[in-house]
């Protein structure tokens, strides 16, 4: 299903809902609930049998080594399948996880391949056509939000760029 141009996307129902709580055990940044289903697939299989039955919470905090925790249950981002791209380190940074489509593609399409939509830029990147986010994305909600945020900054790139230009 393509979130681009779907409205009925059911992994976009709750599209980057921060539900913040429990600070993380190391740098006592508030995290973002996570569930348990959506860790299992995160987690490296090596970790896995280590993941339990609770919900987590996400390191919000750019800075932090640690993806998941639990109480003092935690996972640190070497212990992950894909690099968390709130994390400042992140590489690749993927916002679309699904489609494996990073912010620098989302840039590249509309400042050197001129995407002018958001739709565009789907069909260029490929972006949010498989709703599988809750497996995929580490925070296991849709990625819309993130690939339109995106999307809206490297317009602001575009137009600062043409009136400097003018």
């Amino acid at each position: 299903m393509d979130c681009c141009t779907t409205s009925n996307c059911s992994c976009c129902e709750n599209s980057y809902i921060e539900t913040l709580s429990q600070a993380c055990p190391v740098c006592k940044y508030q995290g973002m609930l996570v569930k348990n289903f959506t860790v299992k697939h995160i987690v490296l299989d090596e970790y896995l049998s280590q993941v339990g039955s609770n919900d987590y919470f996400l390191c919000t905090n750019p800075e932090c080594d640690v993806g998941y925790y639990q109480g003092e249950n935690v996972f640190y981002k070497q212990q992950l399948k894909v690099p968390i791209w709130l994390k400042k380190d992140a590489n690749p940074k993927y916002v679309c996880y699904c489609s494996k489509v990073t912010e620098d593609d989302i840039m590249e399409a509309v400042l050197k391949k001129g995407a002018k939509t958001l739709s565009e830029v789907c069909k260029i990147t490929g972006a949010m056509k498989d709703c599988k986010c809750e497996i995929n994305n580490p925070t296991g909600k849709c990625c819309a939000d993130i690939v339109k945020e995106v999307f809206e900054k490297a317009i602001k790139i575009k137009e600062r760029n043409t009136d400097c230009l003018n």
